[in-house]
């Protein structure tokens, strides 16, 4: 799916740590933790906590985000919408993966175990 420049260069200059509040607040309010939030971060990026923190405290953009980091070999198994675009097709390399994040955020807010979440 085509998703047009205007959304690819906003997607890429939006800060991490500007989203990372909001992402606690969906899944806390459904009862899941901000630990759970960072295990499915962690399994996604390859980031441990510290560096997590490390990068929000440098507000760094999604870009640099995921340019640091180190995909999981099945990330390729996130399918489905997120945001009115089926992830699958998403043709910007950044964007599908801000939306494979963005997936698993709603997957945990959704209540869904988390051995299904990491695609084990």
């Amino acid at each position: 799916m085509e998703t047009s420049n205007t959304h690819n260069e906003r997607m890429a200059k939006m800060t991490f740590a500007s989203v990372y509040p909001m992402y606690i607040t969906k899944v806390e309010k459904k009862g899941r933790t901000k630990e759970e939030l960072n295990q499915v971060i962690t399994w996604l990026t390859g980031f441990d906590n510290a560096k997590l923190q490390e990068l929000i405290d440098e507000k760094v953009t999604f870009a640099t985000f995921f340019q640091r980091a180190s995909l999981h070999p099945n990330a390729h198994l996130i399918t489905g919408m997120i945001c009115g675009y089926r992830i699958e097709e998403i043709d910007n390399p950044l964007t599908q993966k801000v939306r494979y994040l963005d997936k698993l955020v709603d997957e945990l807010a959704k209540g869904r175990k988390m051995e299904k979440i990491l695609r084990s």
